[in-house]
Parts: structure tokens; sequence; C-alpha cells
């Protein structure tokens, strides 16, 4: 029987923090320990590092999720340790996992298998309590606000408008929509508020974009919190609340030092979602791995039209970031369900069905060609493949001009990536990137939207209703016309419906609403039923997670 995730992380050798931040060059007594194995790296040091030239960044993105599973996670920890075991001083950079999820439907999410981030029960539960921070500096903000109208409102905050929700870092449906304040006049003015789950907190994504605790603060002040009767708006500044936010903030801005299965060092800070945020892990964190190791793999949410468009015309645009490289990350298991196969069927070899599925990761490569990174497609190999599929796929990317790579590193860890990590390599020194957002900034926002609908999504066009088309004209007036757009739509095809598999055209994206991120300064996009606030499943995995006798983790992954 195959080992779990969990078992083979505790028979893992960890070494202890300062030995990993040594790989990188970070004196020990840069290193803000919390235990043996796991660290903040310090502010005074990483400013000392703002002249040294940086690595090159590689970002490894995949085809639209399936329940199949595309390992993601897994192939970004497999090739930072493939490059590592080729002599490349790699650093790999990923996002922090949210509890919601982790006690839902998805378990852990600190990879798999010999490809993992330890120690594992660590970085899928509390960590360096970073989540915890954002949700009380989240609800900080919530609390001031209601405090402010029951002490008189001075400010004049319409209750009906008042658009910061609160948040908990766990999936409950049942604080989607709320009731506040009952209970008399001593518990202030009852009014309609709700809870999103904290990967969904503007807090969040301010936290992964920000640069310093000083650009931090300033975003911070910008968050449209509620509007005035007349429908000015009222901004976080205003309730004099950034300085406080901050103060709970400043310890985990600092970016967190963990180390892989095979003794590599992994920065894991921060976890906006990747629907209704931009889905990337800290830019604090991916900066400072670029001044300290030859290559950086990081990842971002979901698929490329949604993790790898965010990464680039987002963070990238934002953070003065150039990607060298990409890497497409497919299974053969995947492209079959994309090519109509059901889930109880996809064990089962079916070439032709590879081949019709095939047409999304195509897509996904000329998409991500259109902001002149270079690419490759990374082959998670499962055990059911068949080589026939697996010669497939490779025609399929060969099509594109692109080389598909077969890699085991679930099973073998870095010797199953050696080949990837060679070829990776070629290509993020090749010099051939010549990376460029897929939109300029001062391209009216209804244009950016449909910019990205019809060039990455193959959509015919996009459509709003008239309220809709207004809010673009209002943002645009207002002065945030020349922000980019973060497109919230299902994850599970091109298209807003999500039983749309392979690669459809000629569909209409509508646009159902716009909503203000003024502090991470985006504007999202809302396209379909999205959900900030996730249920659980009807088995939810935290059924199934325990302690063991001698008081272990059980269950966990």
């Amino acid at each position: 029987m195959a080992k779990s995730d969990i078992e083979i992380a505790r028979e893992a050798t960890l070494q202890p923090i300062a030995e990993i931040g040594a790989k990188l060059d970070i004196p020990a007594d840069s290193l803000l320990a919390y235990g043996p194995h796991k660290a903040k790296v310090s502010f005074d040091f990483l400013k000392t590092l703002q002249d040294r030239p940086d690595g090159k960044l590689i970002l490894v993105t995949a085809i639209n999720p399936t329940p199949a599973g595309e390992g993601k996670t897994t192939t970004t920890v497999g090739l930072g340790d493939g490059l590592n075991r080729i002599g490349k001083k790699t650093a790999i950079c990923l996002r922090e996992p949210s509890l919601g999820p982790c006690f839902g439907m998805k378990g852990g999410a600190a990879g798999g298998g010999y490809a993992q981030v330890v120690p594992m029960e660590d970085i899928n539960l509390h960590f360096t309590g970073d989540f915890h921070a954002i949700g009380i500096a989240h609800n900080l903000l919530s609390a001031l606000i209601d405090n402010h109208i029951y002490w008189g409102n001075a400010l004049g905050i319409d209750q009906r408008r008042v658009a910061w929700r609160r948040v908990v870092d766990m999936n409950d449906r049942a604080l989607r929509q709320i009731t506040s304040s009952l209970g008399g006049a001593a518990n202030g003015f009852p009014r309609e508020d709700g809870f999103d789950i904290v990967v969904a907190s503007e807090v969040m994504a301010i936290f992964c974009l920000a640069t310093d605790l000083e650009d931090l603060t300033e975003r911070l002040g910008k968050v449209v919190v509620a509007y005035t009767r007349d429908k000015r708006p009222i901004l976080a500044q205003d309730l004099e609340a950034p300085g406080a936010m901050a103060v709970l903030l400043r310890d985990a801005l600092a970016p967190n030092l963990v180390q892989t299965l095979e003794n590599n060092p992994a920065f894991i800070h921060g976890g906006p979602f990747a629907n209704i945020a931009h889905g990337c892990n800290s830019v604090i964190a991916t900066k400072s791995a670029l001044k300290l190791a030859d290559y950086v793999v990081t990842e971002a949410g979901f698929g490329a039209d949604l993790g790898a468009e965010k990464f680039f015309d987002i963070k990238c645009r934002k953070a003065g970031l150039k990607p060298d490289a990409a890497v497409i990350v497919a299974t053969v298991r995947a492209l079959k369900s994309h090519g109509g196969v059901a889930k109880d069927g996809l064990g089962t070899p079916d070439v032709e069905a590879v081949r019709a599925g095939a047409v999304n990761l195509q897509r996904h490569i000329a998409n991500v060609k259109k902001f002149g990174v270079p690419a490759i497609v990374s082959i998670n190999h499962f055990v059911t493949d068949s080589d026939a599929e697996v010669a497939a796929v490779k025609a399929a990317a060969e099509e594109m001009g692109v080389e598909a790579v077969l890699a085991t590193h679930w099973a073998e860890g870095s010797a199953g990536t050696e080949d990837l990590a060679h070829k990776v390599v070629a290509l993020a020194d090749s010099g051939t990137a010549q990376f460029a957002p897929l939109y300029p900034d001062d391209l009216p926002l209804w244009d950016k939207v449909r910019t990205i609908a019809t060039e990455l999504y193959g959509a015919a066009d996009i459509q709003a209703d008239q309220k809709v088309r207004n809010q673009f004209k209002d943002l645009e007036a207002a002065g945030f016309g020349h922000l980019p757009i973060c497109m919230a739509k299902t994850q599970y095809s091109f298209s807003t419906d999500p039983a749309l598999k392979g690669a459809p055209s000629g569909h209409a994206v509508t646009v159902r609403e716009l909503r203000l991120a003024a502090g991470a300064e985006f504007v999202v996009a809302i396209c379909g039923d999205i959900m900030t606030m996730p249920g659980l499943p009807r088995r939810p995995a935290a059924v199934d997670i325990g302690l063991d006798a001698d008081g272990r983790i059980d269950g966990l992954f």
C-alpha cells in the first residue's frame, strides 16, 4: 500500500532552518525562528539585498483543473528540487494554505508524494500565524465601521451601503449572509452583513502586493469600506484604521522560509483566492527569493486563464517582475476529462480522449505565448498513463511549437524532474522572453475585460446590463480606469460555465458586477457565480482528521 503524504513527510530528515537559510546566504541572526524548522526572514536583512541582481523567474501554471487532478504545487516543488539537484541555486515560492479548504474538500496543500514542503502539518494548519493576523486586521476594520456608526456616524455612512464584510478562515455557508447588531440599542444598529473566507479578503490581496510596511499602510488606507447616502466613498483612512491594521500585520509581512523534503529552500507567504483576487504568493517573498537565488520557481492559482493571466497582468505589472519561462502542468487523466471521459473511466487508456482534451492544453500554451513568455509542458505522470497517451500529449504540445516533458517527481522526487530541470534552465537562459502584459494601463476598463475574454477565453464578446455598464463608467470617472482587471469566473472552464470543458469558442462572457479593490489596486469583474465563502462538502476532510494515540496529527492528507 502506498504511503500517504503525511507519512512520507514524517519520514523526512529535516535540517535546522539556519542550515536552509545558509543555502541562500541568509545569516542565522537574520532568521526569526518559529521552532526548529520554520522562520521569518528579517526586514533589516532584506533591505540589504536591493542592489543585487535578480535571478531567473519561472512560473508554474496549468490547464483548467478537473477532479482528476493536475499537480501544480507538486510540480513546483519537484522542479525546484530538480533544479537544485542539477546544481542550480534555486528557491521556490508558494502560497500558504487556507484552513477552510484544508478541512473542506481539498485537504492539505503542501505538494504531494516525494515533492512536498515541510513541516507539512505546520504549513497546512496555523503555520506562523499570518492568516490569523490578516483576519484580525480585517475584522478590526469591520469593528471600527460599526463603532463609528454607533457613536454618531460623523462620516454619514449609509448602513445599507457598507461594502466591508467580515472574514473567518473556515468554510461556513451559514455565515454568507447574516444580520448583525441584534439585541437592542446597546449593541448598535442592526444591518445586513456577511462573512467571506480570509483568502478572499482585500487585506490578503494588499498583503501580497505590498512592497514594504509603508506601502502596506498606504494601501490599507485606500480601501473603500462604505458609501454615504449620496454615494460618496468612505475609506479606511477616514476611520483612522490603517495604523492599527499595519501593527497587526507587521510581523506577518516578513516572508516565511521552510524547506522541501530534499532540504531545499522554500518561501511560503500569503495566499489570496485565485478567483476573487490574484492567486499569487507575496511580492515580498518573490522579490526576496530573486535576490537570493539564481532561479526562482513560483506558481499561480488554478489554470493559466486565471492564475497565469493575473500573475502577468497584475502581479508582474505592479511589482515590475519579468518572468523568464513558464511551465504548463497537465496530466493525461485531466486531458481525458476535458475530452469527455467521466471520472470513473479515467484509469482506462483512451488516446482519442487525450487528443480531444488536448485542445485545452493547446489554448493555454497559445495564451502564455501572448505574454511573450516561452513555455514548456510538464506531464505530471500517473501510473495508469499509457505510453500512447503520453505520446499524444507530446504531439499536441509539439503542434504548438513547445516541448512536453514527462515528470515523475511525485514518485521519485528530484530524480523525476532532472530532464525537466535541464530544459527549463535552457529555456530561462535563452533570453527569448519578451514579457509584456496583455493590455496597457490606459485601455478603458470595458476594453480590458473584453481583451481578456476574447484573447484568452475564446469568447466572441462580453456583455453586461446597463447597471453594470454604468459601474464601468463610474469607476473611470472616479479615477480608477488605469487599474488592471481581476477576472472572477469559474476555474473549470474558459467560459463562465464550469461544465463546458475543452476549449470552447464563440461564447459570450457576462459581467454581473464590478468590485473596486482600491487598496489592492485592481478592479474585480465578477463573471458567473463566484463564491467568496465556500461551504463544506457532504463529507468534509475534517471528519477524517484527528490525533493518533501518540498525539500526532492523522488524516491531514
